[in-house]
């Protein structure tokens, strides 16, 4: 394992967690109608071989700075994706990836800049203030319609968070669940997998982030909020007492969502992250930084 590769690790996040991780899902606009559906087909061209160099192929690639990488995520940055609120630590599944990422297309430490960028701004067109953004952004064909995504770093699945004592912590169902007040942060595919799938009887509420979804479960506004599954493990064990996972979920396709780091369309850096990505997982390095951040692997149920 390379020098930054190894100078990542740290003390396990989750063993603190009464239970693990198996896979996760995340923040799709409010609009998009199928947005958990092929998302494959989203991320174009993933045939990025680990044989490729990735340092070479960024000498021809536009950064935002040069000889700098620029990387965006939102604020705050939740764990167990970034600890302590502090995505330059190299602490955290994304903050890890990004810099094993980083090293892999030649950028020590230091020559990495962190932006904040809002989750929902991140996938809007236009032009980027980062050169890639990692934020739990799942991979879908609207939004790979105005920006580019690298290959998947992790699979995801949603995620349904109750209170112990709540009616919903024995349902073994998704179609139970929609008699019941459910809520999810803007711009997800949390909020897009309530309205598709489970599709309740009454709106949805909508937060406009997850701290704001988590107060309205401990203040009885919602019975249930949805989560990626990594992001509910964590509310549920360390940041909501007296909270449980009903059970996880995948879309109607069965298939499961990914998150991709994020570029401006056309950005041909995508290509470079793609062959950097190639070689993390050819390494076994990403099964690494998995292993580390989002472990201590258990069953989760599983919603019918």
């Amino acid at each position: 394992m390379r020098s930054r590769r190894a100078a990542l690790a740290a003390p396990v996040l989750l063993t603190a967690f009464a239970t693990g991780l198996v896979s996760a899902c995340a923040p799709v606009e409010d609009d998009e109608p199928d947005a958990s559906s092929d998302s494959s087909s989203a991320s174009a061209d993933t045939s990025a071989s680990a044989d490729a160099d990735p340092a070479a192929c960024v000498e021809g690639a536009p950064l935002v700075e040069d000889g700098r990488l620029t990387i965006g995520t939102d604020s705050p940055a939740y764990e167990p994706w970034f600890v302590d609120d502090d995505p330059t630590n190299g602490k955290g599944f994304e903050s890890a990836v990004a810099y094993a990422v980083a090293e892999e297309l030649g950028f020590s430490e230091d020559e990495v800049s962190w932006v904040t960028v809002p989750f929902n701004s991140s996938y809007a067109p236009g032009k980027k203030t980062f050169d890639l953004d990692i934020n739990q952004v799942s991979i879908t064909p609207q939004r790979a319609e105005v920006v580019d995504f690298s290959e998947g770093y992790y699979q995801a699945a949603q995620a349904v968070i109750t209170l112990e004592d709540s009616p919903l912590a024995g349902l073994e169902s998704v179609e139970e669940l929609a008699d019941h007040k459910l809520g999810a942060q803007t711009g997800t595919t949390s909020l897009t997998a309530i309205r598709d799938v489970i599709q309740p009887a009454s709106d949805p509420l909508v937060f406009e982030d997850t701290n704001a979804a988590k107060q309205a479960l401990k203040n009885g506004q919602v019975e249930a909020i949805l989560a990626d599954l990594p992001t509910a493990f964590y509310i549920s064990a360390v940041e909501i007492e007296g909270s449980t996972i009903v059970g996880q979920f995948q879309p109607e396709t069965g298939e499961q969502e990914e998150f991709g780091m994020l570029f401006e369309k056309g950005n041909p850096l995508r290509d470079c992250v793609d062959a950097a990505l190639a070689s993390l997982r050819e390494d076994g390095t990403l099964a690494e930084i998995e292993q580390e951040w989002l472990s201590d692997v258990v069953s989760v149920p599983t919603l019918d």
